[in-house]
């Protein structure tokens, strides 16, 4: 089943795509050409029968070198199964879309990016019939961003290095220097980041010093994204206003994503008062592909 934190990590290259170029760039050193335009692709790659296959993020770039197609993979562990998913990856992109495919791997743990850099080479050694090599985003090459000057002049840079980093030594100087940093950007904005941080902190001190800074500024509670932390023992008359905040996120939620809410979905949604339901259809839309898979388990 796939994690919040596998979600956010890739996720943040749909919210800003530019970001990812950037990062080939400036972190990679990979010459990669200044795209002209960047859209969001259908992430599905499944084949009529009888394997369903998707990507986390699929992004393609006009550049005026050509047109590239940027696969973004969010790895948690090493799997010896990309051995075969990566190069089909690649091979059905450029078959289905006849331009160049890219493969980044982003990842929070070392170990990791330095099994994902490894190239993947099939065929006779020494003449293998395919060879392919991921660039790899993870803690060892994404700058720590601990000064709040350096967070403003790039936010989205900021929130991924509190992504990949927020488990090191640095995370505190790191989470303080972009908590500054998100003033400067639209609260809508503010409030997606919010959440992908939160998501991929799994240092619990690390975790409850984000939640409480965001408190203090009130971007938890400013909008509903963000809203994640819910007291327990709430006065009474909180309880309602938490249920309203819980309801708008479910739904804004999917509508972010870009997945269409029909009336009904919005009716069943605004009519639950139910804090834990809602919660397992929040959960639930961070993940679905139609509004109506809240309801599935229901």
């Amino acid at each position: 089943m796939v994690g919040s934190s596998h979600e956010a990590l890739h996720r943040i290259f749909q919210k800003d795509p530019a970001l990812l170029t950037r990062a080939l760039q400036r972190v990679l050193h990979v010459p990669f050409p200044e795209p002209r335009e960047i859209a969001a692709l259908n992430v599905d790659l499944t084949e009529i029968e009888p394997v369903e296959r998707r990507v986390d993020t699929l992004l393609r770039a006009e550049t005026d070198e050509g047109t590239f197609l940027l696969v973004v993979e969010s790895q948690g562990k090493a799997d010896d199964r990309k051995r075969g998913s990566w190069p089909y990856y690649l091979s059905y992109l450029y078959e289905k879309y006849r331009c160049e495919p890219v493969l980044i791997v982003i990842t929070q743990n070392s170990a990791t990016a330095k099994w994902a850099s490894k190239p993947i080479r099939l065929g006779f050694p020494g003449w293998e019939s395919l060879t392919v090599r991921p660039l790899v985003l993870g803690p060892d090459n994404v700058p720590v961003i601990a000064d709040e000057r350096q967070a403003e002049r790039d936010v989205p840079l900021a929130v991924l290095s509190a992504m990949t980093h927020g488990r090191g030594p640095q995370a505190a100087v790191i989470l303080e220097s972009l908590a500054a940093a998100l003033r400067t950007v639209d609260a809508d904005s503010a409030a997606v980041f919010v959440q992908f941080v939160d998501s991929c902190l799994a240092d619990p001190q690390a975790k409850q010093m984000w939640r409480d800074l965001m408190t203090a500024i009130q971007y938890f509670w400013r909008h509903p994204l963000a809203e994640q932390v819910r007291e327990e023992g709430r006065e009474e008359g909180r309880v309602e206003g938490h249920v309203q905040r819980s309801r708008a996120m479910v739904l804004s939620m999917l509508e972010w994503r870009g997945i269409p809410v029909s009336q009904a979905v919005r009716d069943r949604v605004n009519a639950c008062a139910d804090l834990d339901q809602l919660e397992v259809w929040a959960q639930r839309a961070m993940h679905a592909t139609d509004a109506a898979e809240l309801f599935t388990e229901d």
